[in-house]
């Protein structure tokens, strides 16, 4: 059976880590044959009792990006705060202090 473009995505984001935060190109340039509108779609239809974490993936500025009723998500933020994430008072992410590196970072270290 062929693995659709949103399975291939959130089998990719369930790789980040608790404290770490991909992008969305990240994420697409990882899963393959999508871009990264096509994360930011897959990440808006997670449905709710999903436990893909979804809130790990932000845009390639180090913000949460805004969504259809023009504010950036307050839960994602949340959600990340709690995970140990901090923002600056922009309201971004570091991402070379929180960034994911990518799936071969996990073997076998805990770079932070």
């Amino acid at each position: 059976m062929k693995e659709s473009m949103y399975d291939r995505i959130y089998s990719v984001v369930n790789m980040v880590p608790p404290g770490r935060v991909a992008t969305y190109g990240q994420i697409a340039r990882i899963a393959g044959r999508c871009s990264a509108r096509n994360v930011g779609y897959a990440m808006s239809s997670v449905p709710c009792e999903s436990d893909v974490p979804w809130h790990r993936v932000i845009n390639s500025r180090g913000g949460i990006s805004v969504r259809s009723h023009g504010e950036p998500s307050t839960a994602q933020r949340r959600m990340l705060e709690s995970e140990g994430i901090v923002f600056s008072e922009r309201g971004t992410v570091d991402l070379e202090r929180f960034g994911w590196r990518g799936p071969q970072s996990d073997i076998g270290s805990d770079d932070r």
